[in-house]
């Protein structure tokens, strides 16, 4: 017999081990998580008495997968509309928990005597110490996930992903011996927002595009090769471009999030997400040393301690700051108290690069074993606490401490200038990383390919008319996109004073505009600066004129909003959520409410004109809700059926009475239901039954006594069929069923 492979094994090896100790902990109703991490440590290679992994660095790229899956699986459940609709709140908390954690970790690499380079990798590591994965795994085995505090948590952890990266930057600068000036840091927090914006209004633009039209032919394989395409492509073009592959993954995730597939999206990818989570969990447990343990235990347990207490006090007052209560603030900061696998990255990162000792990488994995064993515990210890001091704090200081806004947003006028802006800088600054991104396409690569088949101005013409057709739209956005809005025109029309500026800001975006053509042609001409401004500036005024261009533009931005609430159009179809008309209704003493047929119901059957609804009730039905199908505007020829749910539109008076109208208009009870019992009777016809002569259909047998004859008994095996012109003869021997009332009716 050939040997097995050491992945094949290893991974046996893995799945078994883990799938006992998993089941020992649903038994104990501990979280999974804490399971896989207690199996690597029994396979891993410092267990001497259990069987070990053969090749850690096969399951450490099996564990690498597992992070792409989970923050892939992550970013299904959660889109970045979410932390928008947030306002600043998970922006101040993260500002205040990274300050105070990166100061402890300061602090205690120096209480260590450790060197200046090892203390600032600490407290890096503090500061952007909490997992996404393991608190996004722990939500779910403890059912906390739909709860407030926790879309608030995960939305502080996206930004603390984000701002790891920048960490990771800045501390590769600082370890190879470059001094990280304020432009440096500039750069790089620039090419994080730029490539973050671009992916996703063009994958939001894209991707619900390509999944609706080939809906028909998605079946649950196809969509499951396909998703995963996405996740790894975006994974792997984040790490071409100096992100992590797990970041990638999380924007298409999130971007899937925006779809109307995401529910099927998340049911074929969960096993497979579950499996290399698994694994992923399983490799952070393998690197739990009981020597590391002693011999570092305690800067081990100073950093277990420092985290869960730094955590608990300082994230807890970050939470308030950004205008949350107490509880939520506890439940917050308490779930952020462990050490994740941004961390381990650090950490590995000095280790590489020879700047921290070979003895901070084990340190900081135990460290973390033990906060992610603790973290359901702490997560838990939250709301207990919390009781506690409402029990000791006097009643006063709780109320003053649950109503600090600090953090809050107020609107202190009714201006629309700060509308206006945000509606100007929002559409600037996307359509110019648009514009960015497919002039740097056109020049690096377009460029170069049709100079190898064209002479070299003619290259040169061609790839510039190309890219500046791309882009036309997204120059004319900028430049015009902003004065069509309403508050523009408020604006323009409410004072004299305001139109000055508004003037200076559409001069600034045709500078803009203007910038953008005359690099193209500067860059691809040799012309005079003052021909090419000149004709940078014509072509921008023929794109403002132009009505193709217009048209172009407003169907680019229906079908991107469409895309962006596509989910919501289809919680509103399928009855999840009311429809947006439904508040200007209630300025008219009008609202729209639900109402389900009951499945005993007298209108069942019936039409909506027969009905009669709007005359009798004053309601008008706007749609019915009809399994996963919508009706809208319905006809009078509607029939409605059982669980039909109808969308009524009227006052409140009226849709109280439709309510209670439809509630009453039931099928009344049986009050003889014993009675209603179906049996089976033999009947032999004698030659005095006025059966004889007639036949089955004209006998009455259904229509007069509610019996139906089941077959005829002429010596068969089996009884012959009742065709309905057969004749009933003398000594036929027929079987009945039906009701015992009409049976002794019938045979009387």
């Amino acid at each position: 017999m050939s040997n097995i492979a050491p992945l094949i094994g290893d991974l046996g090896l893995i799945l078994v081990v883990a799938g006992i100790v998993t089941l020992l902990f649903k038994y104990l109703k501990q979280p999974l998580v804490l399971g896989y991490i207690v199996a690597g440590f029994l396979v891993g290679p410092n267990m001497p008495y259990t069987p070990s992994i053969v090749d850690r660095v096969d399951v450490q790229v099996w564990a690498d997968i597992g992070v792409v899956f989970l923050l892939f699986s992550m970013g299904l459940d959660f889109s970045f509309k979410k932390i928008f609709k947030l306002g600043t709140a998970p922006f101040i908390a993260v500002l205040g928990i990274v300050v105070s954690m990166f100061t402890i970790g300061y602090t205690a690499g120096w209480l260590f005597g450790w060197t200046s380079m090892e203390r600032i990798f600490l407290a890096s590591v503090f500061s952007v110490c909490s997992s996404s994965t393991i608190v996004y795994k722990t939500f779910n085995e403890l059912k906390l996930k739909q709860q407030r505090f926790a879309s608030l948590v995960l939305s502080v952890l996206v930004i603390e992903d984000v701002l790891s990266i920048v960490i990771m930057v800045m501390l590769s600068a600082i370890a190879g011996g470059d001094s990280l000036s304020s432009m440096e840091l500039i750069k790089i927090t620039t090419k994080i927002a730029f490539f973050i914006i671009l992916w996703f209004v063009v994958g939001i633009y894209l991707v619900p595009i390509f999944l609706r039209k080939t809906r028909k032919i998605m079946t649950n394989e196809i969509l499951l090769v396909v998703s995963l395409a996405m996740c790894f492509f975006m994974a792997i073009f984040s790490a071409q471009v100096g992100f992590s592959s797990a970041f990638g993954a999380f924007v298409m995730g999130s971007i899937l999030a925006e779809t109307v597939d995401v529910h099927k999206i998340i049911k074929v990818v969960e096993p497979i997400k579950d499996l290399f989570g698994a694994v992923f969990f399983v490799s952070v447990g393998m690197l739990v040393d009981v020597k590391i343990l002693i011999d570092y235990a305690l800067p081990i347990l100073s950093i277990v301690a420092l985290v869960i207490v730094g955590q608990a006090i300082f994230g807890t007052f970050s939470f308030m700051l950004s205008g949350n209560s107490l509880k939520t603030s506890m439940q917050s900061s308490f779930s952020m108290a462990q050490i994740g696998e941004f961390p381990f990255i650090i950490a590995s990162l000095g280790v590489s690069l020879g700047v921290i000792g070979n003895f901070m990488y084990p340190v900081i994995v135990a460290a973390s074993a033990i906060t992610t064993f603790l973290t359901p515990y702490v997560i838990k210890s939250a709301v207990p606490l919390y009781n506690g001091l409402e029990r000791v704090l006097p009643r006063r200081w709780m109320k003053m401490i649950n109503h600090m806004n600090v953090g809050t947003e107020r609107d202190s006028s009714n201006s629309l200038w700060k509308p206006f802006m945000i509606r100007m800088l929002r559409t600037v600054v996307i359509y110019s990383i648009i514009s960015i991104a497919v002039i740097s396409l056109m020049l690096t690569f377009f460029l170069p390919f049709i100079r190898s088949i064209l002479p070299h101005w003619w290259a040169n013409a061609v790839c510039g008319g190309l890219t500046l057709m791309f882009i036309a739209s997204f120059l004319r956005a900028i430049v015009l996109a902003p004065n069509h809005s309403a508050e523009f025109k408020v604006l323009w029309n409410e004072s004299h004073k305001n139109r000055l500026p508004l003037t200076f800001m559409t001069f600034v975006r045709i500078v803009i505009a203007v910038a953008f053509t005359f690099y193209i042609c500067n860059y691809l001409s040799r012309f005079s600066f003052a021909l090419m401004m000149s004709i940078a500036l014509v072509m921008v005024i023929l794109m403002l004129m132009s009505r193709r261009l217009k048209s172009r533009t407003i169907r680019m931005e229906r079908q991107f909003v469409e895309n962006l609430r596509a989910r919501d159009i289809e919680a509103v179809v399928l009855g999840h959520n009311k429809p947006l008309y439904a508040r200007n209704l209630q300025d008219r003493d009008l609202h729209i409410a639900d109402f389900e047929v009951p499945e005993n119901s007298i209108w069942i059957g019936k039409t909506l004109e027969e009905l009669q609804l709007a005359s009798i009730y004053g309601i008008q039905v706007s749609s019915i809700l009809r399994g996963k199908h919508r009706l809208n505007i319905p006809g009078g020829s509607t029939i409605i059926y059982p669980g039909d749910v109808i969308q009524a539109i009227g006052s409140d008076e009226k849709l109280t009475a439709f309510h209670t109208a439809m509630s009453e208009a039931l099928v009344p009870d049986d009050l003889e239901i014993e009675m209603r019992e179906m049996k089976l009777k033999q009947l032999i016809v004698e030659k005095d039954s006025y059966l004889i002569g007639k036949t089955v259909q004209n006998s009455g047998i259904r229509d007069r006594f509610n019996c139906m004859i089941v077959g005829f008994d002429d010596g068969n095996e089996d009884l012959t069929p009742a065709h309905p012109t057969r004749e009933f003869k003398i000594g036929d021997v027929v079987w009945l069923v039906g009701e015992q009332e009409s049976l002794k009716e019938l045979m009387s």
